[in-house]
This record gives structure tokens, sequence and C-alpha cells, in this order.
């Protein structure tokens, strides 16, 4: 079957002058960026102008790229400069011959302006959509259209049966011997809760398989991968994941590296550009790495507050509604629990923070944060008993046991040591410590805007980056006593949250005596 380049004739004559691939060491994300001289022939080419999508063809592979043209020596004439996400599509060697041409035109833009104008996905529409941005055919502008208008519409659990279906299809599925695979999943937008990390040793510690895959942050300063990445290796293949969990029931990796649904991190990557959690998308993306994990019995933790990412129990009742249809469509065992989501969990807010946080509730140090640990506890304590792996009622008891004993630790050494090694989180270089400017008590907390405050001092590039809340809501508080303590890498950063800060002193309010 014939491709429909714009003009064939041109096409083959400029297969009859490749261009030398040239490595730039330009790191992009995962966009394939690719920079030609302006004047060289290609770029004279009809309708190869600058930002032009084309598509790249060397060494049997292809890959779709966005052109920009320079007038400078960055690359010669007769070369082609290359991105690292375009280098290793294309798995080339410096000098290789490179051919462009006019992209094949993408029939799952029709499936996209369809659902910009109101109208439901089907399987094979979302299926179409989420191959071709997996493949790179689809530009930033289209997957950020398609995510909007998934934004933009009520969510549909039929729809989202078809999106999971999509995403399950076109990533690795894992398979694991046994009837009953355990997971636990949280819908975030409450920072510094990290009791994932917990709950997995716990019940790994208790004999359940439980294979858990996360996600790096999309607009939150830390994501379980982003903590556990401070203290282990989380980008393991999906053989090297198989191999941990094999050897000591359960694992905590990082979604992206073991290709279960890869359309998702790349789709997570538009999602935090745009700082838009789009429920029918999350709850299409939660659900397709739990089946394609091999997970049967699976708890979505669901915290609520006014300013967490589900404000009342309605929403997550309705969030809970969508979860358990997707889990039927499939015939998983789904639970949901809806948690306190007035303020932070932990104490730290940023990787390395956050990780500090979870080694001390399982070391049992005494300046553990408590609610994670009680949290944690109970999380656990649910998925042990659908598990079955202790009576009904007596999950409690059992996850505190084995905190208490030191199991749940030493569980979660080994894992880490299966997954590489296990490192504790280092503090970052800078420190500053804000002060409560009035006595009283603390009133509430505003989690959008702390999350915010901890982002600006560099979490979680930096990993070290983020703060320590030292109150909690209803505690008194003195003139003088630490309120904040921010972490930084760096003395801008530092200074730029502190600017945010003295604008925005309200995000912890305090109620005068």
């Amino acid at each position: 079957m014939s491709r429909p380049f714009m003009n064939p004739d041109l096409d083959r004559q400029r297969e009859l002058v490749p261009l030398k691939a040239k490595r730039l060491k330009l790191h992009t994300q995962r966009e394939a960026i690719a920079i030609v001289n302006r004047n060289c022939t290609v770029a004279r080419s009809e309708g190869l102008t600058e930002r032009a999508r084309v598509e790249l063809r060397g060494r049997e592979r292809q890959a779709i790229a966005r052109l920009y043209q320079v007038e400078n020596t960055v690359v010669a004439i007769d070369e082609i400069g290359l991105s690292e996400t375009a280098w290793r599509m294309l798995g080339l060697s410096q000098g290789d011959s490179i051919t462009l041409h006019h992209p094949r035109s993408v029939d799952s833009m029709a499936g996209v302006r369809s659902k910009v104008y109101g109208h439901r996905l089907s399987s094979s529409d979302a299926t179409a959509i989420f191959r071709d941005i997996v493949e790179g055919r689809l530009s930033d502008v289209q997957i950020s259209a398609f995510i909007a208008s998934l934004a933009s519409q009520p969510p549909d659990v039929s729809e989202i049966v078809a999106l999971t279906r999509a995403m399950v299809a076109i990533g690795d599925r894992l398979v694991w011997p046994g009837d009953v695979i355990v997971d636990k999943h949280c819908v975030g937008g409450l920072p510094g809760n990290r009791t994932t990390p917990i709950v997995v040793a716990i019940v790994a510690a208790a004999g359940l398989t439980i294979p858990k895959t996360s996600s790096r942050a999309i607009t939150s300063p830390a994501g379980t991968a982003d903590t556990m990445a401070t203290m282990t290796r989380v980008d393991l293949s999906g053989e090297e994941m198989r191999g941990v969990v094999e050897q000591e029931g359960g694992c905590m990796v990082w979604g992206g590296g073991v290709e279960l649904s890869p359309a998702d991190d790349l789709l997570i990557r538009i999602e935090r550009e745009l700082e838009l959690d789009c429920t029918s998308q999350m709850v299409a993306s939660v659900m397709s790495k739990k089946i394609a994990a091999g997970s049967t019995h699976i708890l979505i933790d669901m915290p609520v507050g006014r300013t967490a990412k589900v404000r009342s129990r309605a929403d997550a009742e309705e969030l809970s509604a969508f979860m358990k249809g997707v889990g039927e469509a499939f015939g998983l065992s789904v639970e949901t629990v809806v948690s306190d989501g007035s303020q932070p969990v932990g104490d730290g807010i940023g990787p390395a923070l956050e990780a500090r946080d979870v080694l001390a509730v399982l070391e049992c140090d005494r300046s553990a944060p408590r609610e994670l640990r009680q949290r944690a506890i109970v999380l656990a304590a649910i998925i042990l008993e659908m598990g079955s792996a202790c009576p009904p009622g007596s999950g409690k008891t059992t996850a505190t046991a084995l905190i208490d004993n030191g199991g749940a630790f030493k569980k979660f050494v080994a894992i880490c040591e299966a997954q590489g090694d296990f490192r504790r989180p280092v503090l970052a270089a800078y420190q500053h410590v804000i002060e409560v400017m009035r006595s009283g008590r603390i009133a509430s907390v505003d989690n959008r805007r702390l999350a915010r405050l901890a982002k600006l001092v560099g979490a979680p590039r930096s990993p070290s980056a983020g703060l320590q809340l030292h109150v909690n809501i209803g505690d008194p508080i003195e003139i003088g006593q630490p309120l904040i303590t921010l972490h930084s890498e760096s003395i801008g950063e530092l200074q730029y949250a502190l600017d945010y800060y003295r604008a925005n002193t309200d995000l912890i309010e305090e109620r005068a005596r």
C-alpha cells in the first residue's frame, strides 16, 4: 500500500541525498527534535518549514520529530542534529545516514477531533490514539487537545473502560502465579502522603504478593517513584521487576520503566505542563497499570479535603464508582477508602524528606509522623484482610505487629537491595527555618500552596529539596517557634520560595488565642 506523502517526487529525490546524523546531546524530555542547516537541500524542500513535523528514517527504524533550522555552524549543510530522544528511537551511531520524509497522515486525529466536539470514544478510537501517542505521531499540541477535551466533559464509565482497555492493549502485561495479587493506589493531591512504601513492606512481610508500580510526580512535589529513587533503583525492566517480586514478594518501581502502560507516562508529561488532572484519564491510568501488573485485589485511597484533589465525600463516592465499575469490567476486586485530606500526612514534602519519614515509621523512631504510621497501618490492614493473609477484623493488629517487631523494615530493605541497593536519603545543602509570627493555634493548611512552595525550592527535580512541617492543625503555637523548614540545593530557589511564602503567609492559617 502506498503512503500518502505530500509530494512523492520530492520525497524520492530526498532519499538520494541523505544527511549525516549528529548527536547534539540535547535533552528534551520525550520530544524528538531534528535540526538542519537552513542552507541544506532538505530545509528548502516543499512544506519542510520551521517546526514542521517530519518522519526520520535510518537503520531500518523511523521516528516522528519536530524540525528546526539554524543559520550557524551547529550542524553542517550535509548534517542533521538530533535530540537524545530521537537518537535513542533510531538507534544511531555518529555519522549514520538519515533521510527525511513528510509524515504519513495520522488517522487517529479523527478520534481526537470527535472527542473535542463532545462525542464518546470507542475502544478502537482510543487504541488508535494511544498507539499514535506511543509511536510519536501526535504532537504535544495534539495530545494537549485530547487531554483537555477529556477533562472538559463529564466522565462516563463505558468510555473510561474503553480508555483502560486501549491502554492495556498497547503495553506489556504481567502474569503471576496464584489467585491473589494485591495492590494499592492513592489518587493523590495530598503532599507528604507517602504511605505506599510502608504498606508494601507490611503486606510483603505478611506473605502476600504486591508488585507495586508507581508514577513520577505529575502536579505534586513528589511521587512514590521519586521518593523511592532516593533509597533504591526504581527504573527496572519488566524482567528485573519479575525477579524482585519472585524473590521478595513485592517491589516498588517506576511504572514507566516496565512498559506496562506506555501511553500513560507520555500523557503524564503533558498533564504536568498543563497542571491538569483529568478524572477519566486518571481512572484509566490507574486501572490500566493495575490490570497490566497482574493485580486481582486493589485498594484505592481517596484523601478528601478542601485543598486536596478530591474536594468532597460526594466527589469521592463518584470516583469510587468509576474505579469499581472499571474493576468489575475486568473481573477485579476493588475497594476504596475515604481518608482525611485536610493536611499533609507526613512531616516532609519532597522526595528525600518523605523518604526520611518512611524510614522513621518503619524503624519505629519516636520522631516519626504519627498520622503517617497510623494511616499506613489502616491501609495495610484492609489489604491483608482482602488477601486473606489474616482473619477478618485482625488486619490492624497484624500490620502493627509487623512494624513493631521490625519485620516490615527488614522486608523493605530486602526489596530495596533486590532492586539494586539500599541507601539513606541525604539532606539538601541549604536550609532555612520559617518561624511562627504570632501566638495562637493552627486553624487550617492549604495543601496546594504548600505543594507549590515545595516545588519552588526545587522538588522533585532536586530530590533533596522540599519542606518540613513542624505543626499540624489544632497545634498551639508561640512566636519564634519553627513553622516550616525549607530545603533547597540552591540559594536562588530558596530565596524565590521565601518570596512566595511572604506573599502567601496564609497557606498555614493561625487562629489567635
